[in-house]
């Protein structure tokens, strides 16, 4: 049998374009974020509204709502009075979290490298804060 008879699928034999459209929850900020911010488990609405600092209300329900549609999160409705919605990471949540995680702690390490770097380049480059 050749590799080209190979009915096993093979990571390096996917197609780009899905793979990029998966790449896409990592490389969204409020994403990796709030599946952060699930890692010790179900939370409401507001308790991830208030630890994603700086997502609006919107923007939190639309993320949301994506990362339950690709299998990364269960919503959860409970029947108390009044009814009240948690999120939880799927199996899948997780893995997605535990190959993040050296991403988040990264940005965490280098967040005042960073900024210093923006700023030494905006000084030197004459460009507003955020870009040209």
């Amino acid at each position: 049998m050749t590799a080209a008879d190979d009915p096993s699928p093979m990571p390096h034999r996917q197609d780009p374009c899905r793979t990029s459209d998966v790449l896409g929850i990592v490389g969204d900020k409020w994403s990796l974020l709030v599946v952060r911010n699930l890692s010790q488990g179900p939370r409401r609405f507001t308790e991830l509204k208030r630890a994603t600092t700086g997502i609006s209300q919107r923007m939190l329900t639309v993320t949301l709502r994506s990362l339950e549609r690709d299998g990364i999160l269960t919503r959860t409705v409970h029947n108390v009075m009044p009814p009240h919605v948690s999120y939880a990471l799927t199996p899948m949540g997780t893995t997605l979290r535990e190959a993040t995680a050296p991403l988040l702690e990264w940005s965490t390490r280098n967040l005042d490298g960073i900024h210093a770097a923006r700023g030494a380049y905006d000084s030197r480059e004459g460009t507003a804060p955020g870009g040209p």
